[in-house]
């Protein structure tokens, strides 16, 4: 992943101060917000996905420690979010005076702390370690996902919840199937083959009709990787395209994926035209 996709927030009420670290984060490819309080660092965060924050210590107000609670108490982390969800890194700023503040920070779950003034080279090597740990969070909170939904399919299995026979066939609907093992549709004659890419999508959408996935949620089931925000949409057009042109060759199929305005797509055989 390019620089250019990471999204950082740098908190700081000293402006010269606050300046300095984005102009230097700005010049190695990063999209850097900007917030002069603690305030106003949490309504961003509530608006906003960051991967990575810059958070001064001691400011007046809402201190960095009270903004850290706020990112650790409403994103908890890998047992409770979404791998697209995960809290950003943060990284504190902290002058001598305030050290064992900063140790504390550490305990409510930043990744590290830079000593006021730090070095352009001391700011950029913990921003790209704090970048590479919340990866590693990622590519974790990945397999863990894809463990949950392999138990999840089994259990479903059991009790019969995906309407699946046997041999796996996903039965959809006016007699159309979906067999898995060999990515094909079928309806009457006519045998509809998908890739294994388009077959991962239908079976993320089978597993769960109804459901309105996230477009980076999406991604990383299909594709098995993370994306920010802005590209999510972009990876899934082309699929969601393909995918949508041989569903059009089904009865109904053609309305069984919705579009879900600035939100991601929904798969519901109910979706059909002959039923309104």
């Amino acid at each position: 992943m390019t620089q250019e996709a990471y999204r950082l927030l740098v908190v700081d009420d000293e402006d010269i101060m606050r300046s300095s670290l984005a102009d230097i984060l700005r010049l190695e490819g990063y999209l850097v917000d900007t917030a002069g309080g603690g305030e106003l660092a949490i309504q961003m965060l509530i608006e906003h996905n960051f991967d990575l924050i810059l958070l001064d210590l001691k400011m007046p107000g809402v201190d960095g420690l009270e903004v850290l609670r706020h990112i650790t108490r409403e994103k908890p982390g890998l047992s409770s979010q979404p791998a697209w969800q995960l809290p950003p890194t943060v990284i504190m700023l902290t002058a001598h005076g305030s050290l064992e503040s900063a140790i504390e920070a550490l305990r409510y779950g930043a990744h590290d702390y830079l000593l006021k003034p730090a070095s352009p080279e001391q700011i950029l090597n913990s921003v790209i370690q704090g970048l590479r740990a919340r990866s590693n969070q990622i590519q974790l909170k990945t397999r863990l996902l894809q463990l949950e939904q392999a138990k999840t399919r089994a259990e479903g299995y059991a009790a019969g919840k995906y309407n699946q026979t046997l041999n796996t066939l996903y039965h959809l609907s006016d007699g159309t199937t979906y067999d898995p093992d060999r990515r094909e549709l079928k309806y009457k004659q006519e045998i509809i083959s998908l890739t294994p890419t388009e077959g991962k999508l239908i079976k993320v959408f089978l597993d769960q009709p109804g459901r309105v996935f996230n477009h980076r949620e999406l991604v990383l089931q299909v594709q098995g990787y993370d994306t920010k925000e802005w590209e999510a949409p972009e990876v899934l057009r082309p699929l969601i395209s393909r995918l949508r042109r041989k569903l059009s060759r089904l009865p109904g199929g053609i309305s069984w994926i919705t579009s879900v305005r600035g939100t991601g797509y929904v798969f519901d055989l109910k979706n059909n035209p002959e039923n309104i």
